[in-house]
């Protein structure tokens, strides 16, 4: 493998085409103002690099970043590209993810709106993010201890998987499907409307009007904060550990027991699901149905 090392590169397509290419200690910034630094490159490691221009890695094949920045002016940093490895890196230009498979992260910092649309297969630890639109219509993720704020993310992403996470994001998981979120935190305005196959296990759901229009849906021993009018028209399967404000509606066949309910609205004739209340003293169960 070739070594570039304590190099500077502003020119277009600097170092386009490149195969088995090590670049250590470079920057990518100057006054040509060049994009596509590393465009359609095979087997690549990028390691204490600076990254100040648009678009440097598109079309790559077998790619390590590590210990690296990618600055707000690095916009749409990976598109396209699959084995990727990032580590120990800040990305911080918007769209920095996009079409792309088979990617590992760890250990970074991004701050990146319209972050990994249309992604496949995404392991994501130890990190933390601040987007818009995260992950939007990505699929087979796979995100432990990871901290993500923000608004509109995890829409239509299918068959993922989040553990130990943290997430302060409204609109979280529209039209997801075959999702299991579990020991996490999440808090939100809006939650999983009009999801189907997901499932909440040894979480916190914090936010008004959570869990509507929902197929499949499952709680495993959840806590719920300042929930109301949640599961309106829903099929869900819950056990709730904590009392809520407000149950709406809830889909006939649904089941869901709760320590105790502020309030159970049915004011249409589909809402007939059962919701199983137990007082404080667990000294009596009633059905509602």
């Amino acid at each position: 493998m070739r070594t570039i090392q304590n190099q500077t590169f502003d020119e277009e397509r600097a170092l386009y085409g490149s195969r088995d290419i090590a670049a250590k200690d470079c920057s990518f910034d100057g006054p040509a103002d060049g994009e596509s630094a590393f465009k359609e490159c095979r087997n690549v490691e990028v390691s204490r690099c600076f990254f100040n221009l648009r678009y440097p890695f598109w079309h790559d094949h077998g790619l390590v970043i590590r210990d690296s920045e990618m600055t707000e002016l690095c916009r749409a940093t990976l598109w396209y590209s699959e084995h990727i490895t990032i580590e120990n890196s800040r990305l911080h230009g918007i769209k920095a993810l996009r079409e792309c498979a088979d990617v590992k992260m760890t250990g970074c910092d991004i701050v990146s709106p319209e972050f990994g649309w249309s992604v496949r297969n995404l392991a994501m630890k130890d990190c933390s993010a601040e987007s818009e639109y995260f992950m939007l219509r990505s699929a087979g993720l796979h995100f432990d201890n990871v901290r993500m704020k923000g608004k509109y993310s995890f829409q239509y992403i299918e068959d993922s998987v989040f553990e130990n996470c943290t997430f302060d994001t409204k609109d979280a998981f529209w039209h997801a499907k075959n999702v299991t979120v579990r020991d996490s935190v999440v808090k939100g305005e809006y939650l999983a409307w009009y999801c189907e196959n997901v499932t909440f296990e040894n979480c916190k759901i914090i936010g008004t009007q959570p869990l509507c229009y929902c197929k499949g849906l499952k709680l495993i021993n959840c806590e719920m904060v300042d929930c109301d009018l949640a599961f309106e028209r829903s099929e869900v399967d819950a056990v709730v550990t904590t009392p809520v404000v407000s149950i709406k509606n809830p889909l006939a066949g649904s089941r869901i027991t709760v320590p105790s309910v502020g309030e159970i609205i049915r004011d249409i004739p589909e809402g007939t699901g059962t919701v199983q209340v137990q007082d404080q003293a667990e000294e009596s169960i009633c059905a509602c149905a």
